[in-house]
């Protein structure tokens, strides 16, 4: 990981020189949940300027990124990240509480996000997600590999949109998974079984048994749809 972001950060300097204003390294990376098989290295690039020209230059060092398996960086410009903390709170308070600068400056520490911006966001987001995933469970629901592997991939997700729900409430989250889920558990009134039990899957690198992915599923669902109506009350 760590030899992966040093040759990213000296392409970007390579490319954009002094138009390089800062490289953010942000998500589970950060906060040191990364995990192999399930997690990214999302990155935040901030330029003095971002055009057409600017998006032909790193080409070669994006098309190098993809390679590694790793997804696009998040390009911006000054302004942009400037003005955008409205629209994106969400994104923006994640990077904030918890990132790691790796070339630059600390841009990210100067976001300011409005409450109301920020628990519209997080409704929307959460009732999107869950509407995704009854979706995807209709399309799937044949194969109990396939739903595992729903739950098992949409979890941090569900990790990420109950830790700003706690965020909203309480005014703080804990960071890593296990503690977000008991959290909400705990604040919210719902039941952090279903979470743990993927969670420990992932952790382990163990299938789920096909006899208990659909039970799993019913809980996992009916526990999201209460998280979703908790944070319509906040």
């Amino acid at each position: 990981m760590e030899k992966l972001l040093n040759e990213l950060v000296d392409r970007l300097r390579r490319d954009y020189g002094e138009t390089l204003i800062s490289v953010v390294l942000y998500g589970s990376a950060a906060s040191g949940e990364f995990h192999e098989k399930f997690s990214d290295l999302n990155v935040l690039v901030v330029l003095k300027q971002l055009g057409v020209r600017e998006l032909a230059l790193g080409r070669e060092t994006v098309r190098w990124w993809q390679k590694q398996k790793q997804p696009l960086p998040l390009l911006l410009g000054r302004e942009e990240i400037e003005n955008s903390s409205d629209v994106f709170p969400i994104e923006f308070l994640d990077i904030q509480h918890n990132h790691r600068l790796l070339h630059g400056g600390d841009v990210v520490a100067k976001f300011s996000i409005d409450t109301h911006d920020h628990r519209r966001q997080v409704e929307h987001e959460l009732r999107a997600a869950l509407l995704r995933l009854r979706g995807r469970f209709l399309g799937l629901q044949q194969d109990k590999g396939d739903v595992a592997r729903l739950m098992l991939d949409s979890v941090s997700t569900f990790a990420t949109l109950f830790r700003h729900a706690l965020i909203l409430a309480d005014g703080a989250a804990p960071v890593k998974k296990h503690e977000i889920f008991r959290a909400a558990a705990e604040r919210f009134s719902i039941s952090a079984e279903p979470f743990e039990k993927l969670l420990a899957a992932r952790e382990q690198n163990r299938k789920l048994a096909e006899a208990e992915i659909q039970p799993l599923f019913e809980a996992y669902l009916a526990e999201i749809t209460r998280m979703a109506e908790a944070v319509d009350k906040l």
